[in-house]
């Protein structure tokens, strides 16, 4: 009689897990789970002493195990001149951190700062004096538009745009819409 009356109890223990609702996964970790593959795309600088430069970028997209983040390495391609390329950022308590290249220290510029919000992430970018955003939006699960904007005076202006691609068969999940 026992026996029954715990098999029952740990049935009706198990029936009660299986009713409540599933732990709702991370968005921001879904958000970047959808950069992993190889992506492919032009850009161009629509600002300042370079304005009018195309170039075409092959990228990585790869996600850390051990946080929720992402790093876009490649190189991007202007003429015969071949640059190689580097984002990497994890969040960091309710914010991100990151390089973009080898950050303020070197070339690059540091990430400062962000969030994910639906299809698209804002990042904060610094760089000595100079401060602005780097914005990545997804307009579907193969096409992910990258805006870098600087602030002048009282204004973000935009300086460089990619359109970028998927050239791989990762699959990805949908990304939601904002």
């Amino acid at each position: 009689m026992k026996t029954s009356a715990a098999v029952a109890a740990l049935s009706l223990f198990a029936c009660a897990l299986l009713a409540l609702p599933a732990q709702a996964k991370d968005k921001d970790a879904e958000f970047f789970e959808n950069v992993q593959g190889q992506w492919v795309g032009p850009g161009e600088i629509v600002a300042g002493k370079y304005k009018g430069t195309k170039f075409t970028c092959t990228l990585e997209g790869s996600t850390p195990a051990a946080a929720t983040g992402m790093t876009l390495d490649g190189n991007c391609r202007v003429g015969i001149f071949n640059q190689p390329m580097k984002a990497t950022i994890a969040r960091s308590g309710n914010s991100y951190k990151g390089t973009f290249l080898d950050g303020s220290a070197g070339k690059g510029l540091d990430i400062t700062g962000g969030n994910v919000s639906g299809n698209r992430v804002v990042l904060a970018i610094n760089r000595r004096q100079l401060s602005g955003a780097m914005q990545a939006k997804f307009n579907n699960d193969n096409s992910m538009n990258v805006t870098i904007s600087v602030h002048l005076e009282d204004q973000l202006i935009p300086v460089v745009g990619m359109s970028l691609k998927r050239v791989d068969t990762t699959a990805v999940g949908s990304v939601a819409k904002n």
